[in-house]
């Protein structure tokens, strides 16, 4: 499952909407807090360490999927401020090629309007999760195939954002 991501609620949200437990690619930091640790751990998290393509997340992805888990990754690899896809990263797409796993994309609409500038507390908000149709995985782990996958996968995701509520 790719996503964009607005919001620290999103993997919350998704999994829910699946009905189904999903792994998610965590920011390693949240590794270091003790009880956030053990909760996200239970619920198929693993750590990523951002800013370049960490392998050992890559593998742990391919193994919850290979262990029956569904798969989300965020395109973007980190929020956005306004919850579009704007600097899609390849990694889900290799790890579809690798595993040859569909790709399905999703849109959260909404989500980046929870948390205020400031505040602490989440604020009741609209939310619009809509669900595309699948996207067959790349042929090869090529960059070219990569690429346009990607590409394929960003383009369906901002285009079921910018439907809105």
């Amino acid at each position: 499952m790719v996503s964009n991501h607005a919001s620290d609620f999103d993997p919350v949200l998704l999994s829910c909407c699946v009905r189904r437990p999903v792994a998610y690619m965590a920011k390693e930091e949240l590794f270091r807090v003790p009880v956030l640790k053990q909760a996200i751990t239970a619920y198929g998290a693993y750590p990523v360490k951002r800013g370049s393509g960490d392998r050992s997340a890559m593998k742990a992805a391919i193994a919850s999927i290979e262990s029956g888990w569904a798969t989300g990754l965020f395109l973007d690899g980190t929020r956005t401020a306004d919850g579009r896809i704007q600097d899609p990263k390849l990694g889900a797409a290799w790890i579809a090629a690798k595993t040859q796993s569909p790709l399905l994309p999703v849109s959260l609409w909404g989500t980046e309007q929870i948390f205020q500038k400031g505040s602490a507390v989440p604020r009741p908000v609209p939310i619009t999760v809509r669900i595309g149709e699948l996207i067959l995985p790349p042929e090869s782990s090529d960059r070219t195939h990569l690429e346009a996958v990607t590409q394929r996968c960003a383009e369906a995701i901002n285009a079921l954002h910018d439907l809105g509520r």
